[in-house]
């Protein structure tokens, strides 16, 4: 009975990235999407109908099973654990560390139990190299302030004028205080970046989660709508996810410059059109995206994705920074030998004291920050108009909307 509305859960399974399984109340696998059987290096359906303790080493065996038990006597249908951390160990016995979150339900009154798995491999290693640069980070600071130390009490021995004393030592305190400012600074700035992607990350896995659960419930035909709802809203989150990576992505490559660009002939055309193709899938209710119709008059000699990158960053931001029932227009022009782009809109502008850092890194303006953002999609955009010999700049107005200008060489080789 458990595969009657099968197309719903296949729905379901194949809109969330990480892996599920469903078990029943005797602890056997009835069902995992595609994600958790590549996750534990299994083909299609080769989990079925198998005990649970084949994704666990056997030394963990009984202590998850006393978990399980435990959790499961003491959840109902409106509550479910997560945060539960264990170790998973793949078809070729290779383990890797895992989170689950555990949700039970039932269906026509047989018990099951839906196990939310998340790959911490990625996230352990990060934690290990953030750990191993802090290591090495106290210990430059302590080797420079040590250093520092032992040239002033050299200064002092040598030194028998007591004002060029005085002078020097206050140059060497004043490195010193800039150097562990910059420590301080380093050590804010990462855990600024790691607070904020837990909680980019961790909202719209949440609300994913709320709609693959509440999709269940509406099994009958009237229900199309309800399930219509729930699955844009995973659609959406995915998406927006998939924007942070790239960004994160993007940033990485910029700051080890590593960014190879390359360069091709193209017609501005295909990349708008791919670029409001995608963003009309964003818009709110009532939104509408407007384009001059001069589009295809422009060929580039550019790098095609790099551009698209730039201008769905700025109108994803149109988008995301203006109400329902607005209109937000892309216009194009030429200046001199460059191309020159503006996306205007209707939206919550940014406020004059917040402008002139607008393109720093993480920076977010007073006005927006209880809308979701990881504040470094314009400065990607920035650098990499930087690169490519363009500029970006705005004008906006707090309440009324804002305008942003990208122009960017029509020819660029580097």
């Amino acid at each position: 009975m458990f595969y009657q509305n099968q197309e719903i859960f296949n729905i379901l399974f194949e809109a969330i990235p990480e892996g599920i399984i469903i078990v029943d109340e005797n602890t056997n696998i009835v069902t995992a999407n595609t994600s958790a059987e590549k996750m534990f290096g299994y083909n299609k359906g080769e989990l079925t109908n198998k005990s649970k303790d084949i994704l666990l080493p056997k030394r963990y065996q009984t202590t998850h099973k006393n978990q399980y038990v435990y959790f499961t006597n003491r959840m109902n249908s409106k509550k479910y654990a997560r945060g539960l951390y264990l170790f998973g160990i793949t078809k070729n016995n290779k383990e890797f560390p895992v989170e689950i979150a555990l949700n039970p339900f039932a269906i026509y009154e047989r018990e099951y139990m839906m196990v939310l798995i998340i790959d911490m491999t990625l996230k352990r290693e990060a934690e290990k190299k953030i750990d191993s640069l802090k290591v090495v980070l106290e210990e430059k600071v302590k080797i420079g302030t040590a250093e520092l130390q032992n040239t002033i009490k050299q200064l002092k021995q040598v030194n028998r004028d007591y004002k060029d004393e005085l002078k020097r030592r206050i140059e060497i305190e004043n490195k010193l205080k800039d150097a562990l400012k910059k420590e301080k600074e380093l050590n804010e700035l990462k855990s600024k970046f790691l607070s904020l992607v837990s909680h980019e990350f961790k909202t719209p896995l949440s609300g994913i989660l709320t709609s693959a659960i509440l999709l269940e419930r509406y099994q009958l035909t009237e229900q199309q709508e309800k399930r219509e709802k729930h699955l844009k809203t995973i659609t959406d989150k995915v998406h927006y996810l998939n924007n942070i990576l790239n960004d994160f992505i993007s940033l990485e490559r910029l700051d080890a410059s590593n960014q190879n660009y390359k360069f091709k002939i193209f017609n501005l055309s295909k990349v708008i059109n791919e670029v409001v193709y995608n963003a009309n899938m964003l818009l709110k209710s009532g939104q509408h995206i407007t384009i001059s119709e001069n589009t295809s008059d422009y060929v580039l000699e550019q790098d095609e994705n790099i551009l698209e990158l730039i201008l769905s960053n700025v109108i994803y931001n149109a988008i995301k920074y203006s109400p329902e029932n607005t209109e937000i227009n892309l216009e194009i022009s030429k200046k001199a030998n460059n191309l020159v782009i503006k996306v205007a809109d209707s939206g919550i502008g940014i406020p004059a004291k917040d402008q002139k850092f607008i393109f720093n890194r993480y920076y977010r303006a007073e006005n927006a920050l209880n809308i979701q953002g990881t504040g470094i999609g314009l400065n990607i955009v920035k650098e990499h108009l930087k690169n490519l010999g363009g500029t970006i700049h705005f004008k906006s107005t707090e309440n009324k909307g804002s305008a942003f200008f990208v122009e960017l060489p029509l020819i660029k080789k580097l």
